[in-house]
């Protein structure tokens, strides 16, 4: 059996890009090691990390072997089949699906709806009996996870009444026997929660994704098959109960059972939506009653994360209202009610108070001093930099994630390194001008000009600090390398390698004096070699963040080795060869 989570993350495929985070609209991520995973106690299973991951790194539990598995067992297994199949297999007949269901294994096939159909009932009669009540709908487990998580003083409005699926699952064991096994079968990962938290009554959870994998694996094309008399739902059809699947449908089951003013209604989709309704509710005072219908797919379940296509919504809707199978108005056949009563627990984390000074303690840490530091630009995922900081005191989050702090640290880095590098480094725009350089370089060009007082090259153009500056341009102009030259230059000989940093804008050139007088050639080649043991990792840094292979800065200093080998040696436009 599966142990995993209904949602996880396979680590060796999330890329760091932290769009799970940014997306997440109860922040239930956890980043560490640059690896981002679901925080159980704050997750509510909507699925949005899983919808928007741009390289599906996070996955939803398949079930689908066990289902598969379990239908070849005794007891006979019945699937509760989602409403929103109409919009799902929008192409197929109930009896088409049923058979193909039926081919699979399954005993019998029920609507889900016959337990959206109690809970209305029981919802109608407890407004009818108790009015004046502030009521929130059960129908969404998702909803109910966000309010026992993240709104836990709500979570006695919550009506206390099994979901549809549960209810549906009791009503399918008191008529077929208690020893049956449950598949359900619907666009909703959330429900498979639902199946870990409630096994005596539901067995597995699956989605419709997984209904189609499993119709390719046994070749079945239910648009083929000729239902017979017996491929038809069980123990019967549903009636007003199909409309659960989009927002208002289950306000207009529950108006079939109870006379109350349409004002005593609201339906909200969507989790940012329920989120905002939620608000204040506490302080609500109604005198004639409400009642709160929040489902967490815009639209409802028609959109649910794990549907074959998002969106379209009023021509789903239009669907489901169409295969409602009761006349508006007009009394309804009841199934009996029985107890689906339950009780809704607030199920609150540790949330350790975290003091404005704390916050600005770890602001400070990634640079971030002041409020006019605070860019407030989501590039961490969170929307402000202070719930960043929260985020990061709560150890779910890292200062790389901190996209200024890092560029500034990069940048900060990139001139350390420069200025120690022994050798001299360059940076020029597209222009000649001198956009960055060390002391090294500083050196170089003060040795062209002994009399003058000390140069300061940066936004200087190159044309008037060094004679082979033509080297330069036609890098800049035909974006190619230039690698491992030798080039004279007054009584010296610089080793030198220009390099493209941006095609056509901007270059960098590395320079090493190579002959200096009192040196002598095995004396070169050794600190040659210990340039390259004690350096390499400087310059392949480097390399790095100037967007430069590292490889091509190991081949810069392998050269210096070479170096007095006989070569040719130019002086800079491309002319002679060396002595």
């Amino acid at each position: 059996m599966d142990k995993r989570p209904p949602i996880y993350t396979e680590k060796h495929e999330c890329q760091d890009c932290y769009k799970c985070v940014r997306h997440c609209p109860v922040k239930a991520i956890r980043v560490q090691d640059a690896y981002a995973t679901i925080v159980p106690e704050m997750c509510v299973y909507c699925g949005a990390c899983v919808s928007i991951c741009p390289n599906a790194a996070k996955h939803v539990r398949n079930d689908l072997a066990r289902a598969r598995q379990l239908v070849t067992l005794p007891p006979r297994t019945y699937v509760s089949l989602a409403p929103s199949w109409v919009t799902e297999f929008p192409d197929l007949s109930a009896g088409q699906l049923t058979a193909a269901l039926r081919r699979l294994g399954f005993a019998g096939v029920s609507e889900t709806a016959l337990g959206a159909q109690q809970v209305s009932a029981h919802v109608g009669q407890s407004l009818r009996q108790q009015p004046g009540q502030i009521l929130i709908s059960s129908a969404c487990p998702t909803v109910v996870a966000f309010i026992q998580k993240h709104r836990p003083h709500l979570a006695e409005a919550v009506t206390g009444l099994l979901s549809p699926l549960l209810a549906h699952c009791a009503l399918l064991r008191r008529h077929f026997g208690p020893a049956i096994a449950i598949v359900f079968i619907g666009p909703c990962i959330a429900k498979k929660v639902e199946a870990d938290d409630h096994p005596d009554l539901l067995d597995i959870a699956l989605t419709f994704e997984d209904l189609r994998l499993w119709f390719a694996a046994e070749r079945i094309d239910p648009g083929t098959l000729a239902p017979g008399e017996e491929d038809r739902f069980v123990p019967s059809a549903a009636e007003e109960g199909v409309l659960y699947p989009v927002d208002g449908g289950m306000i207009a089951g529950i108006r079939a059972h109870c006379g109350i003013d349409d004002a005593a209604f609201m339906s909200f989709s969507g989790l940012a939506a329920v989120g905002n309704a939620l608000d204040g509710l506490e302080d609500l005072v109604s005198e004639q009653g409400l009642f709160l219908e929040l489902l967490a797919c815009e639209g409802g379940c028609i959109n649910g994360p794990k549907v074959s296509q998002r969106g379209n919504t009023v021509g789903k809707r239009h669907r489901v209202l169409r295969s409602a199978r009761f006349p508006e108005g007009q009394p309804v056949p009841r199934q009996p009610m029985f107890d689906i009563r339950r009780r809704i627990e607030p199920l609150t984390h540790r949330r350790p108070e975290i003091s404005e000074t704390r916050i600005t303690e770890v602001l400070r840490s990634i640079g971030k001093r002041s409020r006019e530091d605070e860019l407030n630009c989501g590039g961490c995922g969170y929307d402000s930099c202070r719930e960043f900081g929260k985020a990061l005191i709560a150890q779910r989050a890292e200062r790389s994630m901190c996209v200024s702090w890092m560029r500034q640290l990069a940048f900060k880095k990139a001139n350390v390194l420069m200025h120690k590098m022994p050798s001299a480094v360059v940076i020029v725009d597209s222009d000649l001008r001198v956009l960055e350089c060390n002391e090294a370089f500083i050196a170089i060009v003060n040795h062209q000009h002994p009399a003058a007082s000390p140069a300061e090259p940066e936004g200087r153009s190159l044309v008037e600090l060094l004679p082979f500056h033509s080297l330069f341009a036609n890098v800049l102009k035909n974006d190619m390398d230039i690698l491992d030259r030798d080039i004279r230059f007054l009584d010296t000989i610089l080793h030198l390698s220009i390099f493209t940093i941006e095609p056509h804008a901007v270059v960098g050139a590395i320079l090493q004096d190579i002959t200096r007088p009192s040196v002598q050639k095995e004396q070169v080649i050794r600190r040659a070699r210990e340039v390259i043991q004690k350096n390499l990792a400087t310059v392949q840094k480097i390399a790095y963040l100037l967007g430069e292979n590292a490889a091509e800065s190991e081949v810069t200093l392998n050269s210096i080795i070479e170096s007095f080998s006989p070569a040719k040696i130019d002086d800079g436009e491309g002319g002679g060869e060396g002595d």
